[in-house]
C-alpha cells in the first residue's frame, strides 16, 4: 500500500476510531489483537464462540496434540497412550506439569475434569464435545482410562481439541462462572487480566514445560481487545494500535494494497456452507422438497462456481459433499449438479411444478451469496421469501419446523472428522430434514466401529446417498482476510484456530 492510499484508508475510517496511543508491539514485546465478538468467559464447556477457543489454547493444554498442518497426534498432558479395548483408552500422564496457580498436575485433574462435564447436570454449552465419553477412571497418580458409551473412533481428534484439562482443586472451588473469569491452566500463556466483553491479557509462562509440542512461546504478552466495529479495527491496525486483525470484509479488503508495514492474507477455512432442503415434509405435507426431482432442479439451477468466483472470491471453493474436504471419510466422489437452469425446469415440470412455487428460505449470513442464490431460482421459477434474521431466530424456526429451506454453516469444532458434521446433522436429530434411515444406519457403524475401512466404506456409503438425493445444497468452503503487521510471523490454518502460541516477532 503507498503512503498516500494508506493515508487515505485511515483519514476515511478515522472518525469511527478510538485507538489506545499504544505503539509498543514489537518493541516492548506485545501482540495486540482484535476480535468482533465480545467473549465472557474463557471456560471452554461453557461457550461455542470461536474466540473463546483461540485464547483457550493460550491458556489450557489437551491430552493429546494434533500438528495444525500435518494432522498428526502426539502427546500434550499425556506421554503415551494405548488402546486397551474398542471402548477405553489408558493414557499415561506427563510429570512434572504444574498449573498456572501452582497446583501440581497429575490423574486427578483429568479424572475431575471430564467427570464433572458429562455430568447429567454439569449444564455445559459443548455437550457433543465430550457426550462419547461413559467415564474417566483413576489408575495410578499418572494414569488415567477415558472410557467411552461405545466404539468412538474419533476419541483422539476430540480429546486433541476442545476436550481441555482444568485443574481439579481450584475448580471446584470457584465453580464454572468464577472459572470463565479468572481460568488457570497447564498452557503456554497465563492469564493476567480479564474484563468480560471488553479485554483479556495473557503473558507468557515461563514455566511451560519443555516437552509441549506446541512450543516454547516466542512472544511475552498478548492482549486481544473486543472492537465490534470493522472500521475501527482497520483504523487501529493503520495507527499503531493492533498488530493482527482478521474477518475483514471482502470490499474492504479488496480496496487494500499490503506494503512493507503490513500482509494482507486471505485464507481458507473448515467451514463450509449449505442450504438444507426439507426433504422430509417436516414444514408440511404442500412442501414441493419432499420430491427428489425438486431438489436436483434447485441445484442445478444455482451457479455456485460464479458466486463463489464474482461474490465470495478469496480462498473459497464450492464443495459438493456434507462435510469439509480434508476430514477423515469426507468421500468425493459423489453426485455432482453443474450449473444447468434448462435441466432445472425439465424437472421441475416433470415433479408437476412447470410455473415454479414459492418458497420460505431462513439466512442469517453471507448475504449476498444467499441473494444471488435466490436470483437463480427465481430465473427458472422458485419464488424465494426471505426471512433474514440473526442465527439464534432463524435456528428457532429451523428447530420449530417452520423453514422448508435454510442456509446454513459449519466450522466442525475444528475436528477433522467426518463424525463432526454429517453425523451431526444426518442422524435424525432436530437438525436432520432427511430423516433417511439407511444414512443413520451407515452413520452409526461408521462412527461405532475401529475397523478404519470399514469407517471409509460407511461414510462414503452415507455421502454419496445424501448428495444423490439432494439432501443439501452444498454451498463452498469459507475464507478469511487477515492483516497483520510485517513484524509478525504468522501463518493462518484451516482450522481456524490462530494458534498465537506459535507466532513470532520477525527479526
Amino acid at each position: 500500500m503507498t503512503r498516500s492510499a494508506k493515508s487515505i484508508i485511515l483519514a476515511s475510517v478515522m472518525a469511527l476510531s478510538v485507538t489506545t496511543g499504544a505503539y509498543g508491539q514489537k518493541a516492548n514485546d506485545t501482540l495486540r489483537i482484535a476480535f468482533e465478538t465480545e467473549v465472557d468467559t474463557l471456560d471452554m464447556y461453557f461457550t461455542t464462540l470461536r474466540q473463546t477457543y483461540i485464547m483457550s489454547q493460550l491458556v489450557y493444554d489437551t491430552l493429546v496434540y494434533r500438528h495444525p498442518e500435518t494432522g498428526a497426534y502426539s502427546g500434550l498432558l499425556a506421554e503415551s497412550w494405548e488402546r486397551i479395548d474398542d471402548q477405553t483408552l489408558e493414557f499415561r500422564l506427563r510429570q512434572g506439569v504444574t498449573f498456572h496457580n501452582g497446583e501440581p498436575f497429575n490423574a486427578d485433574d483429568v479424572v475431575h475434569t471430564l467427570n464433572h462435564m458429562i455430568a447429567p447436570d454439569s449444564g455445559i454449552r459443548t455437550v457433543r464435545n465430550v457426550g462419547w465419553i461413559a467415564s474417566v477412571e483413576r489408575v495410578d497418580d499418572y494414569t488415567v482410562r477415558v472410557n467411552s458409551d461405545g466404539p468412538f473412533p474419533p476419541a483422539l481428534e476430540y480429546l486433541s481439541g476442545p476436550v481441555v484439562i482444568y485443574p481439579d482443586e481450584y475448580y471446584a472451588e470457584v465453580g464454572p462462572e468464577r472459572f470463565g473469569v479468572a481460568p488457570v491452566g497447564t498452557g503456554p500463556y497465563r492469564v493476567t487480566e480479564i474484563v468480560p466483553g471488553q479485554r483479556f491479557e495473557f503473558e507468557r509462562n515461563e514455566d511451560y514445560h519443555a516437552a509441549s509440542p506446541k512450543g516454547r512461546p516466542d512472544i511475552g504478552r498478548i492482549v486481544a481487545r473486543t472492537i465490534p466495529d470493522a472500521n475501527t479495527r482497520l483504523a487501529e491496525l493503520l495507527s499503531g494500535g493492533l498488530d493482527w486483525i482478521w474477518r475483514l470484509p471482502t470490499d474492504q479488503a479488496e480496496r487494500i494494497e499490503p506494503d512493507d508495514d503490513f500482509r494482507l492474507v486471505n485464507a481458507e477455512t473448515m467451514r463450509i456452507g449449505f442450504v438444507y432442503l426439507d426433504a422430509a415434509g417436516r414444514t408440511g405435507d404442500d412442501n414441493p422438497l419432499t420430491d427428489v426431482r425438486v431438489r436436483r432442479a434447485i441445484i442445478h439451477a444455482i451457479d455456485r462456481e460464479a458466486i463463489v468466483d464474482n461474490l465470495i472470491g478469496g480462498a473459497s471453493e464450492v464443495v459438493h459433499a456434507a462435510c469439509y474436504p480434508s476430514q477423515f471419510g469426507c468421500e468425493q466422489d459423489v453426485a455432482r449438479y453443474a450449473y444447468d437452469p434448462e435441466r432445472a425446469r425439465a424437472l421441475l415440470a416433470e415433479a408437476g411444478y412447470p410455473e415454479g412455487f414459492e418458497i420460505r428460505f431462513g439466512a442469517y449470513a453471507e448475504r449476498t451469496g444467499v441473494e444471488a442464490m435466490a436470483a437463480y431460482l427465481e430465473a427458472v421459477g422458485i419464488t424465494v421469501n426471505f426471512n433474514f434474521n440473526r442465527y439464534a431466530a432463524v435456528r428457532e424456526l429451523i428447530h420449530g419446523d417452520e423453514m422448508p429451506m435454510a442456509q446454513r454453516s459449519w466450522g466442525s469444532y475444528s475436528i477433522n472428522d467426518v463424525s463432526a458434521i454429517t453425523s451431526a446433522f444426518f442422524k435424525h436429530s432436530q437438525d436432520d430434514f432427511a430423516r433417511d434411515d439407511d444414512v443413520l444406519n451407515w452413520l452409526e457403524v461408521a462412527d461405532t466401529t475401529a475397523d478404519e475401512e470399514a469407517r471409509l466404506e460407511n461414510y462414503s456409503k452415507a455421502l454419496q446417498r445424501i448428495a444423490d438425493q439432494a439432501y443439501w445444497i452444498p454451498t463452498w468452503t469459507f475464507n478469511r482476510w487477515y492483516m497483520f503487521s510485517s513484524d509478525l510471523d504468522f501463518t493462518p490454518t484451516v482450522d481456524e484456530l490462530q494458534h498465537f502460541y506459535r507466532a513470532r516477532w520477525v527479526d
